[in-house]
């Protein structure tokens, strides 16, 4: 779990929260049911019709990988690789046939299998790219769904906002029922505004920083897997696949290894 996005969203909310009870507002005065549907309902309606049905029965599966995605972990990752190199520079590539099991990354499996059958570099190269390709697109969707999403909530609080100011004017009669009135026609602006800035926009960020994550992981895994295939030193495959890591991480790998060797 992300604590990171729960912690987030609590802040968020809280901070709202408690800006109103501090400046004497009624927390119940923000709730109208009409403004709900509109907003809701409107934005709801659009996403049915610019997404097709089964991407949009998804659109929660998306939301949560932001919250309870697994961290990843690329210095786990090179460590991995680099034993892997061992074992095929000192028992031939086959060996590493009994160590697939250990592996915890799907794409790594497929690579390091298509390795030890022999497949041409090319098409390991070609298939693992596609893969990854494939990856990115699935992501991107999401992202554009969550994107849209935010788009129209906004708008559909303007769209009632207006609603609300067309049925006041319509009925002037009573000038203490302005002030009331024009309340409620600017909650869906609120509402809008609120679902777009406090939830979605916040979490496609977030998935944005997942997707980049999980690329470097799978480009690392690609080119720990080319160069085991190659039958690269062991030490040359670690000094590649460091070269993906920002200065702060080769750090922490390297302490990590050189503390891993004093025991």
């Amino acid at each position: 779990m992300d604590i990171g996005t729960i912690v987030g969203l609590v802040i968020g909310v809280g901070a709202m929260l408690l800006s109103v009870i501090m400046g004497g507002g009624d927390l119940g005065g923000f709730v109208d049911v009409a403004s709900i549907i509109v907003v809701f309902g409107g934005t709801g309606g659009a996403i049915l019709i610019a997404f097709p049905l089964g991407r949009v029965f998804k659109v929660h599966k998306i939301i949560l990988k932001a919250v309870f995605t697994k961290p990843v972990d690329a210095i786990s990752a090179i460590k991995d690789l680099v034993r892997f190199a061992e074992i095929a520079r000192r028992e031939g590539i086959l060996a590493l046939e009994n160590v697939i099991e250990e592996m915890r990354d799907p794409f790594l499996v497929r690579g390091v299998k298509m390795a030890v059958d022999g497949t041409d570099p090319e098409l390991i190269r070609s298939i693992m790219d596609t893969e990854l390709e494939s990856l990115m697109e699935r992501h991107g969707q999401g992202k554009s769904m969550l994107d849209t999403v935010a788009r129209y909530a906004p708008a559909y609080g303007m769209i009632g906002t207006l609603l609300g100011l067309i049925m006041m004017l319509k009925n002037l009669s009573d000038p203490s029922a302005i002030g009331p009135g024009m309340a409620v026609a600017l909650m869906t602006t609120l509402y809008g505004a609120l679902i777009a800035n406090v939830a979605i926009y916040p979490v496609a960020d977030k998935l944005v920083a997942r997707d980049a994550e999980e690329v470097l992981l799978k480009t690392i895994i690609i080119a720990g897997v080319m160069s085991i295939q190659s039958g690269d030193n062991p030490r040359v495959v670690e000094s590649k696949l460091l070269t993906y890591l920002p200065p702060s991480q080769r750090t922490m790998y390297e302490q990590a290894s050189q503390e891993q060797a004093a025991a």
